[in-house]
């Protein structure tokens, strides 16, 4: 049986509220999905399940950074993200960007609808520029010599403010507001 979005807020949720056992579960149910989630990218099976663990603890101890009207998957995956990013930086190892886009776009949340209307809503908290910027580069996956040429903007311009909106949305997802 495959865990919904909305069975793995509810956990986090009711754990957050002070029901061990929820959260208990939360735990034990994110362990087959952190192992997908590595095994995509890496092939080490030991390293896959320190990360496993790496995560679950992160889990565990930045609990309280968890927004309640956010998804929690996207949550989740920043913070293992964030932990396989470490590992590559322990390991002197390189990721490619590309796979690691790919990988995240990859990730399937039961409903896409709820998934875009998140990142409507996170989109909608940057500046207007930094905003469109973003959907036309990363969304609709116009070059930024395009993305330019559009919008009168230099390319240097639309390559900070993308930068920049993309640091502010990370450090949103993660509770980490600026």
């Amino acid at each position: 049986m495959r865990v919904t979005e909305d069975q793995l807020k509810k956990w986090m949720l009711e754990g957050l509220d002070g029901d061990a056992s929820s959260h208990a579960r939360l735990l034990r149910e994110l362990v087959p999905i952190l192992r997908g989630f590595y095994k995509r990218t890496m092939t080490d099976g030991h390293a896959i399940e320190d990360l496993v663990q790496e995560t679950l603890i992160a889990v565990h101890t930045r609990r309280m950074s968890f927004d309640r009207t956010r998804l929690f998957k996207a949550w989740l995956f920043a913070v293992a993200r964030y932990k396989m990013i470490d590992h590559f930086r322990r390991e002197r190892q390189t990721c490619p960007i590309d796979d690691l886009e790919d990988l995240l776009a990859s990730e399937s949340f039961e409903d896409a609808a709820n998934a875009r209307m998140d990142v409507d809503r996170l989109l909608a908290d940057l500046p207007d520029k930094q905003s469109l910027l973003i959907r036309k580069t990363r969304m609709e996956g116009q070059s930024v010599a395009e993305v330019a040429g559009e919008t009168g903007f230099g390319e240097s311009d639309v390559k900070v403010s993308v930068h920049l909106g993309l640091k502010a949305l990370a450090a949103r997802i993660l509770g980490e507001r600026r």
